[in-house]
């Protein structure tokens, strides 16, 4: 832990990169992970992808290039709102618990069980104690999963405040993406500097050994989509050999039998 800076002094990566460096390691970065996939739905490994950040830095956008291309019926994307009456009064971390995946399943969630510290903390949906407690209970439920051997990644996404307020404009200047905002965001825009005291103090408390956090520097959406999947592809291939699958020797035959087919036809 105390190895982030504040977070309003992370270095912020300006302009684009071209459309073709771009598409290229974006289908490099997104082949890697159908492989890690692959992988696990071999060996039934279980990967937690966890995304927070700022409205409008870019969560949505890295989520869709990142599951992009894999297995859809192993990849499972969990969209994190306020609790619905069946959630209500149950511990906080219940309904997480009931979305972890199974073996040789991942679990991306988009907003994740950090908002304890983050919105309820702030908007005082629980009492003071309760959220400085949840630093321990999160540290202490992360390590239960990784020492059950599921892998968790954690992404911070961040946005400068005039990057935000461009993008927050953009959205109510084009009708198609009028659904994206609500007074909810202006009244969470407003309170910009209460939420840099919450991130920073839960970087500080839950960036641990076995479940650390990475922060995605965002005005450069393209940057931050090639760097998202770059820390997701490392950290689901650290000490992972890929092995190509040979095909089963049944299924050989079979295509033999009924087309005539041999695998020294494919070279």
């Amino acid at each position: 832990m105390g190895r982030w800076p504040k977070l309003d002094k992370i270095e912020m990566i300006d302009g684009e990169i071209d459309t073709k460096t771009y598409e290229h390691e974006l289908r490099k970065l997104q082949r890697r992970l159908l492989d890690l996939q692959v992988h696990h739905l071999r060996n039934g490994g279980r990967a937690i992808i966890g995304i927070d950040g700022w409205d409008a830095a870019g969560k949505g956008g890295l989520i869709q290039r990142m599951v992009y291309g894999l297995e859809p019926r192993s990849t499972h994307v969990h969209r994190i709102g306020a609790p619905v009456d069946y959630e209500q009064g149950r511990h906080y971390l219940w309904r997480f618990w009931m979305r972890l995946p199974a073996p040789a399943n991942w679990a991306v969630f988009d907003r994740t069980w950090y908002g304890r510290v983050l919105v309820e903390r702030i908007e005082g949906f629980c009492s003071k104690p309760a959220w400085q407690r949840a630093y321990r209970e999160i540290n202490d439920f992360e390590r239960m999963l990784t020492d059950d051997g599921a892998r968790i990644i954690k992404l911070l996404v961040h946005v400068s405040e005039k990057e935000q307020r461009r993008r927050m404009i953009k959205r109510m200047e084009n009708p198609h993406k009028h659904y994206k905002i609500g007074p909810e965001d202006f009244r969470n825009i407003a309170k910009r500097k209460q939420y840099l005291e919450a991130y920073d103090d839960m970087l500080e408390k839950t960036d641990t050994k076995n479940a650390p956090w990475h922060v995605i520097a965002s005005d450069s959406k393209r940057q931050a989509r090639i760097e998202g999947l770059r820390v997701v592809v490392e950290a689901l291939g650290k000490d992972v050999k890929l092995v190509e699958q040979e095909l089963d020797p049944q299924v050989v035959k079979d295509a033999f039998k009924m087309w005539g087919w041999k695998p020294e036809d494919a070279k």
